[in-house]
């Protein structure tokens, strides 16, 4: 079966314009493509050496690669050295797709005369309550609903079959299909023969630049707000309790799972599948691996894993001793 790549593309690879060492060669290529499906007409990349085999195998021409790897390159493949692989690819990639950045909402789009906002975009069955406050160049996808009070900024893109209340939204924020933002949380008071529901006022607030991949589910506060903070990224199915206050430029991996009321600092990252109690303080630069279990505060700038998560070094140990 042939690739399949359903962003259009703007323009082939011109090495001169990313590399200055090929500034006076007039070398173009028609696209990227991995080690295994490469030919001579592609460029590739090269960055772990768990794809060595691959490496030495490939048909391409030219390789995006690091000084350590690229002597595992054929010699019919040129290497185009940095320690920063992943980055010149990304930077290419942004160039010659230019929407393939976010993942648009696959509609005919069409500004629609049942809602008053101008510069809005918005699919079929979409609902919108009262006093909604969107931004211009905002895109809504089908079946979506915007509940009463919602303030969403500009050039958000909102997927289809998402579910948005009591919820505060900033500027070019990417929201794709599936995500449910600022139901009530998980929160009562267990009684002998009855649980009491612990009433919910809060709000969920989103700031600027965030995405949240499919299917994430972000409550809303119990009498305090939850908070994602700016250029924060959720991989799919992330779920984020009451009160939870996540920082700026956080990396979240699929299927995290976030307590209430634990609060957790700037650049963080976390694997997938790893679970953080309630009311911790996670600091800053901290980096928690997948599967871990997070039941007591960690400090800024610690790696962290395991169940119970533990500093990495000593999880190795631990690991190294069974």
């Amino acid at each position: 079966m042939n690739d399949v790549y359903f962003f259009k593309k703007k323009k082939d690879i011109i090495l001169g314009n990313y590399f200055n060492n090929f500034k006076n060669h007039k070398i173009k290529l028609s696209d990227i493509r991995i080690l295994k499906k490469a030919n001579n007409k592609h460029l590739t990349f090269f960055d772990n050496i768990k794809y060595k085999d691959e490496a030495k195998n490939t048909k391409a021409k030219y390789c995006i690669t690091t000084s350590k790897l690229k002597n595992y390159l054929p010699s019919t493949c040129e290497t185009i050295t940095t320690e920063k692989v992943l980055y010149e690819v990304a930077n290419i990639l942004k160039d010659i797709y230019p929407d393939a950045d976010v993942d648009f909402p696959d509609l005919n789009l069409k500004s629609s005369n049942k809602f008053k906002f101008s510069g809005v975009k918005f699919g079929n069955n979409v609902f919108i309550g009262k006093n909604v406050k969107i931004g211009k160049k905002t895109l809504i996808g089908d079946n979506t609903i915007i509940e009463s009070n919602v303030v969403i900024g500009k050039k958000v893109i909102i997927g289809s079959n998402v579910h948005i209340k009591n919820t505060l939204i900033g500027n070019e924020v990417v929201i794709q299909s599936g995500c449910k933002l600022g139901q009530k949380g998980f929160g009562f008071i267990p009684k002998k023969n009855k649980n009491i529901k612990f009433p919910h006022i809060g709000r969920v607030m989103i700031g600027n630049y965030v995405e949240l991949a499919t299917n994430c589910t972000i409550d809303r506060g119990s009498v305090d707000d939850t908070i994602i903070g700016e250029n924060t990224y959720f991989d799919n199915q992330v779920h984020v309790a009451h009160n939870v206050k996540i920082g700026k430029n956080c990396m979240i991996a699929g299927q995290v799972g976030f307590a209430g009321s634990s609060t957790i600092g700037d650049n963080v990252s976390i694997g997938g599948q790893a679970g953080i109690s309630g009311h911790l303080k996670i600091g800053n630069n901290v980096k928690i691996g997948g599967g871990s279990g997070v039941i007591k505060d960690i400090e800024d700038n610690q790696i962290v894993m395991g169940y119970p998560a533990v500093s990495f070094k000593d999880f190795i140990k631990n690991w190294k001793n069974k």
